[in-house]
């Protein structure tokens, strides 16, 4: 389980983020603080293992003691909850696990919650690892890979669909694959590369092919069928011999 602190200058702010992580099973002890000062005396009288941070608190804010926390020899992940989008890259650039904005989602907080188990489990592996720099609307945002869910060709563009967005980068679909080849990207179409975190079921006949990811029905071609049907069959489970 994980020992968390919440830190918010607004009480109200501090209160619900404490009742939606305390409704999570993989929480244990949160401990509440409504200043910068009072978020590191926590930090330094308990074993904490995530810091949930507000960026604009005054005196000490997010961003400072995310700094301060930078240097210790194994500092804890810090995830930023705010109404504010334009730090994003500054945060992230502080190897922040997430970036939160308020209002908060108790799905959008679950993924987070994960993340963090996630990174603890990689033995406290570099918290910046597989974040892409995607452009929307003129403005640079920062995006966890393992958030992508397909993606889909657009001739020399491709447009990466999340759960929350869609992003069209310039970048061919046949790059996207030879770059994603250690992961679990699997191309299953000349127009779509899934990943297969994510998909929900397969069909499979003589005259049709398609997977399902997030919903949406996506085609399989004969060319890369084969492929799919080799990974479906390295994981299918078997009776022991």
């Amino acid at each position: 389980m994980l020992n968390v602190v919440v830190a918010d200058d607004e009480v109200p702010a501090v209160e619900e983020l404490a009742y939606l992580l305390s409704r999570d099973e993989r929480i244990g002890t949160i401990h509440r603080a409504t200043s910068g000062a009072e978020a590191l005396r926590a930090l330094e009288e308990n074993d904490v293992d995530a810091l949930f941070l507000d960026i604009h608190m005054p005196a000490l804010s997010g961003l400072d003691i995310a700094r301060v926390i930078s240097r210790f020899t194994h500092p804890p992940a810090v995830v930023f909850v705010t109404a504010d989008e334009d730090l994003a890259l500054e945060a992230f650039d502080l190897a922040a696990v997430d970036y939160l904005l308020k209002p908060l989602r108790p799905a959008r907080l679950s993924e987070t919650v994960r993340r963090v188990m996630q990174l603890r489990e990689d033995d406290g592996g570099e918290a910046t690892s597989g974040m892409i720099t995607v452009d929307q609307g003129g403005m640079s945002r920062m995006i966890r890979l393992d958030e992508v869910r397909y993606v889909q060709a657009q001739g020399d563009y491709a447009r990466l669909h999340t759960a929350e967005a869609s992003y069209l980068v310039r970048v061919p679909l046949t790059d996207l694959q030879q770059q994603w080849s250690d992961l679990d990207f699997v191309r299953i179409h000349r127009s779509y590369l899934v990943s297969m975190t994510y998909v929900t079921a397969v069909k499979l006949s003589a005259s049709r092919a398609n997977v399902t990811v997030d919903g949406a029905q996506l085609p399989v071609s004969r060319r890369h069928l084969p492929q799919l049907r080799s990974m479906l069959e390295s994981t299918r489970i078997r009776p022991q011999t």
